[in-house]
């Protein structure tokens, strides 16, 4: 799908992931183009799926979010469709925010956000633990967040 893409859509690209609430003149003029292809050209990149959608980033300790920690799971394999099981009791813990399968000690990583502590701990001895395909669980707590970008490592160029 890349080789499709021209220098103009990689700009657009570039510039919508800095800022996406960027008006569409302001696109146009920073990317050399009317309005009005400079609209088609971004309408083609979210109807092919490439722009997948717009979202606002919200900073979580201004909400009183504070505590961010990254959890390992081992799959307690024996039990029938663990993963697809695990997976699915997973999707109604709102905390969760993300979750991949990861290769290496430990079978998955789920990024979790709660309010304290005490939510954590909460969440952890509660929800989690309880899953039945869970078949160990590792905390490792987060102290500060030193990078982040919202800008996919491509050549833009």
């Amino acid at each position: 799908m890349t080789n499709k893409l021209d220098k103009v859509d990689l700009k657009i690209l570039k510039i919508l992931q800095e800022n996406s609430k960027i008006t569409n003149l302001e696109l146009s003029k920073k990317i050399g183009l009317s309005p009005a292809p400079t609209l088609e050209r971004v309408k083609k990149l979210e109807q092919t799926g490439i722009i997948d959608s717009y979202h606002a980033k919200v900073n979580p300790a201004t909400i009183g979010l504070n505590v961010h920690t990254f959890v390992l799971v081992n799959l307690l394999w024996k039990k029938e469709n663990a993963l697809e099981n695990f997976i699915k009791k997973i999707q109604d813990i709102d905390e969760i925010v993300e979750c991949f399968i990861i290769t290496g000690e430990s079978d998955l990583i789920l990024k979790v956000i709660t309010k304290d502590l005490r939510s954590y701990e909460k969440l952890l001895f509660k929800r989690l633990s309880q899953i039945e395909e869970a078949e160990h669980v590792r905390t490792l707590m987060t102290l500060s967040q030193v990078k982040t970008s919202q800008t996919l490592p491509f050549d833009y160029d």
